[in-house]
């Protein structure tokens, strides 16, 4: 080997500890920045007489089989939270049976107003409490059912949010394919653009579930677990139309409310769709299926109510209605939102004697008459069929019915948290292992003084050379 080979190849050593310490400086100074990934060099010998050394690339240390399971567990965890969120909602709007503002609590209250009245019917005091406990009762559900669609308007303008979150970070992961082409045809470092279309990913894996493939030049394609194309080449485009108000009978399925498209095709919500298993199918399935069933079971217990206490008024017309009504009518037959019309007999208003007399009666009558009280009282505390399909199935009395009723949203929101608290764990435990697999600074130290001692290696040798170089000048 010349001298001047030697130098060349002490050169190259020297350039490449110089790009090696910049990547470890690199490493060190971003080991808090979300997102990072840590940088490594790969070196080879160089091929001309394999004299020196050479920069072949920069890697970049990801596991892409636990970045893509820790995608999947990230979405998983964005639709449990989602679910919990709204079962939470669900419970409390109809309330825990140890809480006194409870629908149970309406329902014994009204109980008691009943038995208390049906002691003294002669007392103005507790008939009037007969009332305002039916009230509460109705007002209870009716703010529960306005809680409920409230939920359903707020998945709806999440789904829109998401939507827009989904567009606008595909577009932006296709911008970065094509630069990220552009620097590795050039052999220019890309790694910080890889850094910053991992993070675009990572935004859509909120989302919904995909697959990440990889194509030439470093670009990436996105599939859906179902296999639909998100990003092959351009990005794919998703539509919804938000609707600020939603109400009970507003549904997908008779287009009051919009559904998703792709690339302007309709596709499925539902479950078992390519979107499945993220937050925006947890979004669909509260608008369209969970919130839905706890306003049937609002509904039903509804029409319990009407129907229980129909027919016991023999001074009213034989459809006309009891105690609580449809908007002030006998039931309309329409179940959907009756928790919204339920209302307290009109007739009370100012009557409260109509209790004991007959919602019909022109004028009060005996005032120690308990007779229709106590019809009231029976009618409460039998054991009765659900005529609605969304109440179970069997006889039950009202309190047993709100019982029920209240035992189930506790039950699905208990169910929800421990899955919440599971895909939760899971997510954290693999980004924990994902982080492990970060920037260890002593790591980074080590590799330090590696450098440091090849620097100076490379630096003594050049010393060297330029010293016989300047004695064999001195001949």
């Amino acid at each position: 080997m010349s001298l001047s080979s030697a130098m060349n190849a002490t050169l190259s050593g020297l350039t490449v500890s110089a790009r090696m310490a910049e990547l470890v400086s690199s490493n060190v100074a971003n080991a808090m920045t979300p997102g990072y990934v840590r940088r490594t060099a790969e070196l080879a010998a160089r091929e001309t007489g394999g004299q020196g050394v050479r920069l072949v690339a920069i890697l970049r240390t990801a596991d892409m089989h636990l970045l893509s399971e820790r995608r999947m567990a990230q979405a998983g965890e964005a639709g449990a939270a989602a679910r919990a969120a709204f079962l939470a909602v669900a419970e409390h709007a109809v309330g825990t049976a140890d809480t006194s503002s409870s629908l149970s609590a309406r329902v014994n209250a009204l109980d008691s107003a009943l038995l208390a009245a049906a002691g003294r019917p002669d007392s103005d005091v507790r008939l009037g409490a007969v009332v305002d406990a039916a009230a509460a009762l109705t007002n209870h559900l009716g703010a529960a059912s306005a809680t409920i669609q409230t939920a359903r308007a707020t998945a709806d303008s999440r789904i829109a949010s998401q939507v827009g979150r989904l567009n606008d970070a595909l577009a932006q992961i296709a911008d970065l394919n094509t630069r990220i082409q552009i620097g590795s045809i050039a052999g220019q470092d890309t790694s910080a653009l890889l850094d910053l279309r991992q993070q675009q990913i990572d935004s859509v894996a909120e989302i919904l579930p995909i697959r990440e493939v990889a194509r030439a030049d470093g670009a990436v394609a996105l599939f859906t677990l179902g296999g639909a194309s998100l990003l092959e080449g351009s990005p794919s485009v998703f539509g919804f139309t938000p609707h600020p108000v939603v109400t009970a009978d507003m549904t997908q399925e008779n287009g009051a409310l919009s559904g998703l498209t792709l690339n302007g095709r309709a596709i499925a919500t539902g479950p078992g769709s390519f979107i499945d298993g993220g937050g925006l199918a947890a979004q669909f399935a509260i608008r369209d299926e969970s919130a839905p069933a706890a306003q049937a079971s609002l509904d039903g217990l509804a029409r319990d109510l009407i129907e229980r206490f129909s027919g016991l008024d023999d001074s009213l017309p034989p459809d006309a209605p009891g105690l609580f009504t449809d908007a002030q009518a006998g039931f309309s037959g329409e179940e959907t939102g009756l928790a919204t019309r339920l209302a307290v007999n009109a007739a009370l208003d100012g009557a409260t004697w109509r209790l004991r007399d007959g919602l019909g009666a022109p004028s009060p009558g005996p005032a120690g008459d308990a007779t229709r009280l106590n019809a009231l009282h029976a009618a409460m505390t039998a054991a009765l069929p659900a005529s609605s399909p969304a109440l179970p199935s069997g006889a039950r009395s009202l309190a047993t019915r709100v019982s029920d009723l209240t035992s189930d949203a506790a039950a699905a929101r208990l169910s929800a948290d421990s899955a919440q608290s599971f895909a939760a764990a899971r997510a954290s435990a693999l980004q924990e292992q994902e982080l492990a697999g970060g920037v260890d600074t002593d790591q980074e130290m080590q590799s330090l003084l590696t450098i440091e001692n090849t620097w100076s290696a490379n630096a003594r040798v050049l010393q060297v050379l330029d010293d016989l170089l300047a004695r064999l000048m001195e001949i």
